[in-house]
């Protein structure tokens, strides 16, 4: 139980990409973390690409930066849908500038360019969605998981091994 104590918060929205939210949902838990599925408010189950749904455990102006070690974003289409809620992408910013994982698989990119945290960091995600990261001021890596300080990016499904180890270090 390598994460026991540790609490981490998975956003969900509509159209979330199934593999990248329950892959790590149930990798944290069988780590032994308590993990906390997290929405935008706007509803208290959504939908993934496909209508697999995912009900929450709360709100995004519900939750505090302080309850949490990580967050874990998933990618799909739900970014674009979570990048419209003021407060998820406090949420974020104020997890990132205590220090705490943010971790961000394929077009979860997007949240994080609208949170404002990729300036001068080194971050990978879904190639459609490069020139968005460098455009904030990131640094593109074509790789299957980067790690810059607390930030932790991957780019696809395939990727989501990597990205769960990469996490679980960053952690313990």
């Amino acid at each position: 139980m390598e994460l026991k104590g540790k609490r981490i918060a998975i956003l969900a929205e509509d159209t979330y990409q199934e593999l990248e939210l329950w892959y790590p949902l149930l990798r944290m838990r069988e780590a032994g973390a308590e993990v906390q599925v997290i929405g935008t408010g706007s509803a208290e189950t959504y939908g993934s690409k496909h209508g697999y749904p995912v009900t929450v455990n709360g709100a995004a102006d519900e939750v505090r930066a302080e309850d949490f070690d990580a967050v874990v974003i998933p990618g799909g289409y739900a970014p674009d849908r979570m990048r419209r809620y003021p407060a998820l992408l406090d949420f974020v910013r104020e997890m990132d500038a205590q220090g705490k994982v943010v971790a961000a698989i394929c077009h979860a990119g997007w949240v994080l360019v609208s949170a404002g945290i990729l300036k001068d960091r080194r971050a990978t995600c879904f190639f459609a969605i490069k020139d968005d990261l460098v455009n904030a001021g990131a640094t593109y890596v074509d790789a299957e998981v980067v790690q810059d300080g607390n930030l932790i990016t991957s780019r696809t499904p395939d990727d989501l091994p990597a990205f769960c180890r990469t996490i679980i270090a960053a952690l313990k």
